[in-house]
């Protein structure tokens, strides 16, 4: 089970309803006005192809639209609770149908609404976040398996390569079967042309990868092992 850390976008603060509200105070320990809150809406993920030639198709989107709601913004993927700063209280898909993506298919991403409780101690966060200084971020969940474009089969168990062009077909690996949503994060490098901030890859939980789904088998171990030592060596040059 790998766990993308995939690059995402901050799109403008928006003023809190009616509705909001209602939804951030299901989040809330105690009732909450709309002046104590912050509101923002950001783009959490999309269908194109990245840089690493990897995408989530629109079913692991909608998936994804289910983890992540709850889930809090921190800095830099560092998993620590000092660092949380947002949370998420509503998600949605949005379709372009207008756009197509490398894939061939148009381009869907997913849009998520985050508050924080104002405070003398976020005044400068809120502040970035309006001046379009904090603007990028990235998304860390965990998905099952990733299926190569051009013959179907799991990362590593085909000849296909990452970017390659067979029989005119441009080689990238659909992220599927999400399985956990962990956190977004405030970062900075960009990675994506259009979301532009980098990403990593780690596989399970912050410490020690998660324990396998029921119906994983000793293949799909062994395939795991196999994903994280790859992309380890590619990312990190080596574990």
């Amino acid at each position: 089970m790998n766990e993308p850390q995939k690059p995402a976008l901050v799109i403008k603060a928006v003023a809190p309803e009616a509705e909001d509200l209602r939804l951030i105070n299901q989040q809330a320990k105690v009732e909450l006005t709309a002046e104590e809150v912050y509101t923002f809406a950001v783009r959490l993920c999309d269908s194109e192809v990245d840089r690493d030639m990897e995408r989530f198709p629109r079913k692991s989107l909608e998936r994804l639209a289910e983890l992540f709601l709850g889930k809090s913004g921190i800095f830099d993927h560092s998993w620590s609770a000092r660092g949380q700063a947002a949370r998420l209280y509503r998600t949605e898909i949005v379709d372009e149908p207008d756009v197509t993506t490398q894939a061939g298919d148009p381009l869907s991403w997913l849009k998520g609404y985050a508050y924080m409780v104002r405070t003398e101690s976020n005044r400068d966060l809120i502040a970035e976040i309006d001046g379009g200084i904090k603007r990028e971020v990235s998304v860390g969940c965990a998905v099952a398996r990733e299926t190569c474009s051009i013959c179907g089969a799991a990362a590593g168990r085909c000849p296909h390569k990452r970017g390659g062009i067979y029989d005119g077909k441009l080689c990238f690996f659909d992220l599927e079967d999400p399985m956990d949503a962990y956190e977004w994060s405030f970062v900075a490098v960009p990675a994506q042309p259009q979301a532009g901030v980098v990403k990593s890859k780690r596989y399970g939980g912050c410490q020690r990868p998660q324990e396998p789904q029921p119906r994983a088998g000793a293949d799909d171990m062994l395939r795991m092992a196999e994903a994280l030592q790859e992309q380890e060596e590619r990312r990190y040059g080596g574990i």
